[in-house]
């Protein structure tokens, strides 16, 4: 039921969006241009500005309520020295915050254009309404990366790729026994754009864990992720979709609409379903929605 419910709202929010500011931290322009992979990733020559300049990277938001249709109150791996015994009385409802910044820290390799970069994502899940467990954040998730780009130019469609890369991934919850998840991965980038129109393929390699507290992840989460956006006037949408190549009913989807509320402040609201919303959940189905403000997007 869920995994057509996906493939319906897809196809008929087709319209999935970003508007990336890059030229400083929180810059927002005033008809939320979309901005392009070169101005992103300081693809072209007219777009570099040097190394250590701290940017955002993925979307940066909160949603002081996030309602989920089933809390995972119990967490469990394939491996049971990481399952929990006994459950706790989370709330459906809590508070979801993400920052994410990216700073260049080599510029002009590989015939003087391909560079190098440092990724920084952090994603929290706060119970801030439960009295019961002392307001206790449920799960915080940690995402370093070591990013190679290197720009391309190729006409596909009435658009162009844009972009080549791979990345050196490692994301985790830094919790202890049992409840410790975390994995490693090589994640290819594939970038293309076609007027407002910006769309990224990244399929990854799992690295091999000998102490893995997560053995079927792939299997849940999948194998690679797409990213699909599209701005509309002063309005932006773009969904994030995961999917294991070889388990049709796992992966996840999940769909985002910002819009103008006042001058730079913009609405956000936030479906997800599937698998994976966060490394504790990445075995755990639920469906969440939540609703929030938007500091930058993709």
């Amino acid at each position: 039921m869920f995994q057509k419910q996906r493939i319906f709202i897809f196809s008929g929010l087709f319209f999935c969006s970003i508007a990336f500011s890059q030229h400083s931290l929180f810059s927002l322009s005033d008809d939320y241009i979309v901005k392009k992979y070169s101005q992103r990733w300081e693809l072209d020559s007219i777009d570099k500005h040097g190394t250590f300049r701290l940017m955002s990277y993925k979307p940066i938001y909160l949603a002081p309520a996030r309602w989920s249709s089933k809390p995972n109150d119990q967490p469990y791996s394939e491996n049971p020295d990481y399952s929990v015994d006994e459950a706790k009385p989370y709330n459906s409802i809590e508070t979801k915050f993400q920052l994410s910044f990216k700073t260049k820290v080599i510029q002009g390799l590989f015939n003087n254009e391909g560079d190098i970069w440092l990724g920084y994502t952090q994603k929290a899940h706060w119970q801030v309404f439960n009295v019961k467990l002392s307001r206790v954040f449920r799960e915080l998730n940690y995402e370093p990366e070591l990013i190679f780009m290197y720009p391309v130019s190729f006409s596909f469609l009435g658009g162009k790729f844009r972009t080549i890369g791979l990345a050196l991934n490692h994301q985790s919850n830094g919790k202890d026994l049992p409840t410790s998840r975390s994995w490693n991965r090589i994640i290819f980038n594939l970038g293309y754009e076609n007027g407002n129109w910006l769309v990224s393929f990244h399929p990854w390699i799992r690295l091999k864990d000998d102490e893995d507290e997560n053995p079927s992840i792939t299997k849940y989460i999948g194998n690679g992720e797409l990213n699909a956006a599209y701005t509309y006037n002063r309005h932006q949408f773009y969904a994030i979709v995961t999917h294991p190549f070889n388990h049709l009913k796992c992966g996840s989807m999940q769909l985002n609409y910002v819009f103008p509320l006042k001058g730079h402040l913009r609405g956000h609201v936030q479906f997800f379903d599937g698998y994976g919303e966060t490394m504790i959940d990445y075995n755990h189905h639920q469906t969440t929605v939540g609703i929030g403000i938007s500091f930058s997007d993709w």
